[in-house]
């Protein structure tokens, strides 16, 4: 297993990276030109600026049972069709079952946004400490069941 992280702007690095180290999991960080990162633990893939150029990198390198973290339920959705597992910065983790009405979701949304001729819309609220809680516990839910379930296939006896 390997953990990928959509991170541009995504608010949930640091606390991956603790979880991911606590089990000796790999990261890598994917972002683009415009939002550089750092890491003394995650390998970082800086993919040049251009729509979608993460996301596509993100998914031609990902396999069945890595972790997906992004808020981008497009991603998301290619990455439970390859077989991993996705989780949004909210905790919430994609599943087969919900992954469907969630972009259909997306979609109304972004028409109707289109159809009301406002061009400002409000950013999503303060990201809280207790938000934070909720990924940290949700994610490494997320990380034991991948473990418990690669545990009967890592070759050992």
């Amino acid at each position: 297993m390997r953990i990928f992280v959509d991170a541009d702007a995504c608010p949930v690095v640091d606390i991956v990276e603790s979880i991911a180290e606590k089990y000796n999991i790999p990261v890598t960080l994917l972002c683009d030109t415009n939002h550089v990162l750092y890491s003394d633990y995650s390998d970082v893939i800086v993919i040049g600026a251009g729509a979608d150029a993460v996301d596509y990198k993100l998914i031609s390198i990902c396999h069945k049972d890595d972790v997906v973290v992004s808020q981008d339920y497009g991603v998301a959705a290619m990455a439970l069709g390859k077989g991993a597992y996705a989780i949004h910065q909210s905790g919430k983790w994609y599943t087969n079952e919900n992954i469907d009405q969630m972009l259909m979701e997306r979609h109304l949304n972004k028409k109707a946004r289109r159809g009301s001729h406002k061009n400002h819309v409000k950013g999503p609220k303060k990201r809280t400490e207790e938000d934070d809680k909720r990924f940290a516990q949700s994610f490494e839910k997320l990380v034991l069941m991948v473990q418990a379930k690669e545990g009967g296939h890592d070759g050992t006896v």
